[in-house]
């Protein structure tokens, strides 16, 4: 019988892109005395090739051209791909966690593959199809570890990521309305609505783990070079964030903190 484990393996590993984008439905079971399993990088399809140097920030008013538009939209779909695989990615290593937490981040993949199909439908709309532009796998490159712990990865993709991509969010609904794309702009606001719940996952899990959500202890176990201030956007969509559980004080913390690595 195929377990959720298999599936999250396959799908992590698959170097086609159909597979990545739409993966059969997941078993409803796990194994049942899984073992430990860290995969250091996604199988990644030929079509997606990686982007080399950095890309430039986003000018609202340039989104008005098609093919800028639809390089934001096609980088956040990848955003997507990468969190889709990265929660698959913590079902294999941590599977000593309660059974409620690795079924919440099967649900939560779920989520983001839900995602990333009304991404690419907007795409092709617009002539862009997934595939047609490079990719940076900016994620895998900060999230997984070794010797990571489930609260570093709550730490790490849930309160920090996820909470980042409610600013963003907001952010990026401005600009494609602001760019014409309603349909874009539809998207990213159902998107935004539906991740409040995963960073609420994060801040859950966190608490669980450590007894709290302290903005120095989650800080602690961010990995070099991010900083607290690499997951958040120029703004903190605070209505969306005290949504999800964030802690005064923590946004406080964070709303004070700036790149030189010292609160102002």
């Amino acid at each position: 019988m195929s377990t959720i484990e298999r599936w999250a393996h396959d799908f992590i590993t698959t170097t086609s892109l159909e597979a990545k984008l739409s993966p059969p439905l997941p078993p409803s079971v796990f194994e049942a005395t899984p073992t430990r399993q860290v995969l250091m990088q996604p199988g990644r399809p030929p079509e997606l090739v990686a982007r080399v140097g950095r890309k430039k920030g986003v000018r609202p008013g340039a989104l008005k051209d098609v093919a800028k538009r639809a390089d934001v939209l096609h980088a956040f779909l990848h955003h997507e791909l990468q969190a889709a695989e990265l929660f698959a990615w913590a079902i294999l290593a941590f599977p000593e966690t309660p059974e409620p937490f690795r079924r919440g981040l099967l649900g939560i993949c779920r989520d983001e593959l839900r995602h990333m199909r009304l991404y690419r439908a907007h795409l092709e709309t617009l002539g862009h199809p997934f595939g047609s532009m490079p990719v940076n796998d900016w994620f895998w490159k900060r999230v997984p570890d070794e010797h990571a712990t489930p609260t570093q990865f709550v730490a790490r993709l849930g309160i920090g990521f996820e909470g980042g991509n409610l600013d963003h969010g907001k952010r990026f609904v401005g600009y494609f309305t602001d760019a014409g794309d309603l349909r874009a702009a539809a998207i990213q606001q159902q998107i935004l609505d539906e991740e409040v719940a995963h960073a609420a996952f994060g801040l859950h899990w966190f608490k669980v783990f450590t007894g709290g959500v302290d903005f120095e202890a989650w800080r602690a176990l961010l990995p070099a070079p991010l900083t607290p201030a690499m997951t958040r956007g120029s703004e903190l969509n605070l209505e969306a964030r005290r949504r999800a559980g964030y802690p005064q004080p923590f946004l406080d913390a964070l709303t004070r903190w700036d790149d030189t690595h010292v609160p102002r």
